[in-house]
């Protein structure tokens, strides 16, 4: 097998498989199917506090999360374009720059969800 071809199909599997697991994840926390864990989720203090926290941090980063999951999926599948290996590379870097920023970005709003339930349920 071709060097290059093995690199790009790893590349295919990894980005799309992390992209479905994202997506999943996003949909069953804010579902509540996917109960607080120490594996999976938005696992800071304020969303571990408790399950009504959780809850609320994972429906208000659902559509952040869903999106870098859309990103992953999208950024493997740019290992199916003929373009040179420097192009891929910095395709791949340039999506999971994004999933990182938008994961991120999920998590605070979250936490700021979770917040809002520890408030709500202090005072």
């Amino acid at each position: 097998m071709d060097d290059g071809l093995g690199v790009r199909i790893v590349l295919l599997v990894v980005m799309v498989g992390a992209g479905i697991l994202l997506i999943w994840m996003a949909r069953a926390a804010a579902s509540g199917r996917l109960k607080r864990n120490s594996f999976a989720g938005i696992r800071l203090p304020i969303t571990m506090a408790s399950d009504e926290a959780w809850l609320a941090a994972h429906v208000r980063a659902k559509r952040t999360t869903t999106f870098a999951g859309v990103l992953s999926v999208a950024s493997g599948l740019v290992a199916l374009l003929p373009v040179p290996a420097p192009v891929l590379a910095a395709a791949v870097l340039a999506g999971c720059a994004a999933i990182l920023g938008f994961v991120l970005y999920g998590a605070r709003v979250g936490s700021r969800a979770a917040a809002e339930v520890a408030k709500r349920s202090d005072g």
